[in-house]
């Protein structure tokens, strides 16, 4: 890293800079290939991978389907985003923006799209009527479910970025990123020394946003940054993480579309409820 680098008066690409995902990011948008994506029997298709973003649909369903709700049942297809997946034109055709996840709602007369992991929460939080906590909490929910969309990119493409992925470490982006994840968690921290969960006694959607990001984090599965993080010191983070860790279909959501770790926690695609005994990676592999 130069310490007297100056920015050109026009900036190009360099598709060889970025580190870990040079090969995944560019400037521009649209598909770069032509691919149909695969279409199941369920009200509900979603193509994802299980990232923060990816678990927050997956546990979501978990959640739904675990509620009674039978009508939540889907199909969950595998997005490899290391493989260039998300520039299919299938893909793109569902979201514009080629992130993951993405949705396909099919319950209704004519398919619907849903891109953004929040808009998906809010949308079947609001088709089924569930997870959505009181209607007079309904303000404060919403501003807790924004507040982790607004601020991930400081933890994910900011913090994860310099500290885990980038070519080298660098100090100055790493600090100045340290000092924002951990003035988040303490936000956290202080929420939830005074209720239960982020809004009160009621689970919601903006529970799962958040567990997904920070919650994992508390728990030392992020960037494996926990000691550096002192995630141990956010007492009242670490007890809502643990108990939301603990609930079955947090753990179901967890396994769905993922690809690292444990084979017996890897359910690349999920189609039944089934498959979380007979399809997982160990079982594939026996």
């Amino acid at each position: 890293m130069s310490e007297d680098y100056t920015p050109p008066r026009v900036w190009t690409w360099e598709q060889e800079s970025g580190g870990q995902f040079a090969s995944i990011n560019r400037p521009i948008a649209g598909p770069t290939h032509d691919k149909e994506l695969p279409v199941g029997k369920h009200p509900f298709q979603l193509y994802s991978l299980a990232t923060p973003n990816g678990q927050k649909v997956t546990i979501l369903f978990e959640e739904l389907l675990a509620a009674g709700y039978t009508g939540a049942e889907y199909d969950a297809w595998l997005i490899r985003i290391g493989d260039g997946d998300q520039f299919g034109s299938g893909f793109v055709g569902i979201n514009p923006n080629s992130k993951i996840p993405a949705l396909l709602d099919r319950s209704g007369t004519a398919p619907v799209r849903v891109f953004e992991s929040g808009a998906i929460l809010l949308h079947l939080a609001e088709k089924f009527g569930a997870f959505l906590g009181k209607p007079e909490d309904r303000p404060e929910m919403l501003s807790w479910l924004f507040w982790q969309m607004g601020s991930a990119p400081y933890v994910g493409g900011g913090f994860g970025h310099f500290y885990a992925y980038a070519p080298y470490k660098m100090q100055y982006p790493i600090d100045r990123f340290t000092m924002e994840t951990k003035r988040q968690l303490d936000v956290l921290d202080r929420n939830l020394a005074e209720r239960r969960y982020m809004t009160g006694d009621d689970y919601t959607i903006a529970d799962i946003a958040i567990w997904c990001w920070y919650g994992n984090m508390a728990l030392g599965r992020s960037y494996e940054a926990g000691e550096f993080l002192d995630v141990e010191s956010y007492k009242n983070l670490q007890r809502w993480a643990k108990e939301i860790d603990a609930r079955p279909a947090v753990a179901r959501g967890r396994m769905v579309n993922r690809v690292v770790g444990e084979p017996s926690e890897q359910l690349h695609e999920r189609h039944d409820a089934s498959d979380f005994d007979t399809n997982t990676q160990d079982k594939l592999a026996g």
